[in-house]
C-alpha cells in the first residue's frame, strides 16, 4: 500500500467532529489526506436524517469516499428513554447516505456499525457469522437492529448496484475526548466521572447499575481510528468485520480499576433493580487481522490511564457544560 493512499481522495466523514471522528480525521491526515479534501458535515447545515439534506451534502461536497460514523447513541439509560428516536435517526441517516452513495457512484462507502447488533446471548467470542442467530439485548435493540439493517442494505447495494460498501463492527470504545455526560455516556466515561466527583466530595460510596457481573471488551479510540482507515484502504468485501482486541473484562473489575485510578477509596454498591445489559461481550478479531492487517496496540491499562488523565485535565470544562 502507498505511504499516502488518500492523497487525492475527497473524504466525507460524518460525525467527524465527534469522539471517534476526530481521531479518524487525524489518522487520515497522517495517511496523506489533505485538510482541503476532508469534509466534516455539521448538523446545523446538513440534517442527515433528511433525504434532501443528504443529497445536497453529496452535491455540495462531491466526495469519492464516505465514512459514516455519525450516530445517535448512548448508554443503557439513553437507550431505554429514546428507543424510537435511536431507531429512526440511525436508520434514516444510513438509509439516505447509502442511497446517495449509489446515485453519485461513490468509490467507497464505509458503514460503521455497532456491537449492539449482536444477539443477546451470542457465544463468546462473537464471530461475524453469529450476527443473525438471535435478537439483540432488549435495552439497546432498536439502535442495534437499525444498524444491522444497514449491513443488509450495504450488501444488497453491492450485489445490485456494485456499490463498494463495507461494514465494520467496533466493540465498546473509550479514550480521550469521550462523552462524559452522565445522561448519555457509556460505561467507562460514566464511571470515571462518577468516581471522580465522589472522590472530590468525599462521598463514602458510589452506586452503579446492575450487579457488576456482565463482561465487556473495550477498544481504545486511536486503535479504532487506525482500523477504520486501514479497512478503507485495504478491504473491499461484503462481509462484516469485527474491530476489537479480544480481551474480556468484568464490569465489577472495571469499576475497581477506575475507582483506584481516580483515587476513590469508598464503597462500591450495585443497584440490582437496574438492568445489566448484555451478559457478555468479547469479539473474535481474526477477520480484521487477516483482511486488512489490523491488531489493537494499546493495552487497556495504558488507555484507561490516558482517558482518566484527559478527563482530569478537562474536568472544569466538562462539568460546566449544561
Amino acid at each position: 500500500m502507498s505511504d499516502k493512499p488518500f492523497h487525492n481522495s475527497r473524504i466525507c466523514i460524518t460525525g467527524g467532529a465527534g469522539f471517534l471522528g476526530s481521531f479518524v480525521v487525524e489518522r487520515f491526515l497522517a495517511q496523506g489526506a489533505t485538510r482541503d479534501n476532508l469534509i466534516i458535515p455539521r448538523q446545523a447545515e446538513y440534517d442527515l436524517t433528511q433525504a434532501a439534506d443528504v443529497a445536497r451534502l453529496y452535491q455540495d461536497t462531491r466526495p469519492n469516499i464516505v465514512i459514516h460514523l455519525a450516530a445517535e447513541v448512548g448508554g443503557i439509560g439513553a437507550n431505554r428513554s429514546q428507543p424510537g428516536r435511536f431507531f429512526y435517526a440511525n436508520m434514516a441517516m444510513g438509509l439516505h447516505l447509502i442511497e446517495q452513495a449509489r446515485v453519485f457512484r461513490l468509490k467507497k462507502f464505509v458503514q460503521v456499525g455497532t456491537i449492539c447488533a449482536y444477539p443477546k446471548h451470542t457465544p463468546v467470542p462473537f464471530r461475524e457469522q453469529n450476527l443473525w442467530d438471535g435478537f439483540p439485548e432488549e435495552t439497546n435493540a432498536p439502535y442495534g437492529v437499525a444498524k444491522k439493517a444497514l449491513l443488509v442494505m450495504c450488501q444488497a447495494y453491492r450485489a445490485q448496484y456494485d456499490l463498494n460498501a463495507i461494514y465494520l463492527l467496533p466493540v465498546n470504545l473509550y479514550g480521550p475526548r469521550d462523552n462524559f455526560d452522565l445522561a448519555t455516556s457509556h460505561v467507562i466515561p460514566a464511571m470515571i466521572r462518577k468516581f471522580s466527583e465522589a472522590q472530590q466530595r468525599g462521598d463514602p460510596k458510589v452506586t452503579l447499575w446492575g450487579d457488576g457481573s456482565p463482561t465487556r471488551e473495550f477498544l481504545y479510540v486511536e486503535d479504532a481510528a487506525e482500523a477504520i482507515v486501514a479497512a478503507t484502504a485495504r478491504y473491499d468485501g461484503p462481509e462484516p468485520v469485527n474491530l476489537g482486541n479480544g480481551r474480556e473484562l468484568r464490569i465489577r473489575d472495571l469499576a475497581q480499576q477506575i475507582a483506584g485510578g481516580v483515587g476513590f477509596q469508598g464503597r462500591i454498591l450495585w443497584d440490582t433493580n437496574q438492568p445489566n445489559g448484555q451478559p457478555r461481550r468479547c469479539l473474535d478479531v481474526g477477520r480484521a487481522r487477516e483482511l486488512f492487517g489490523f491488531e489493537a496496540r494499546t493495552p487497556f491499562e495504558q488507555g484507561l490511564r490516558r482517558t482518566i488523565t484527559w478527563y482530569q485535565e478537562h474536568r472544569a470544562q466538562i462539568t460546566a457544560t449544561p
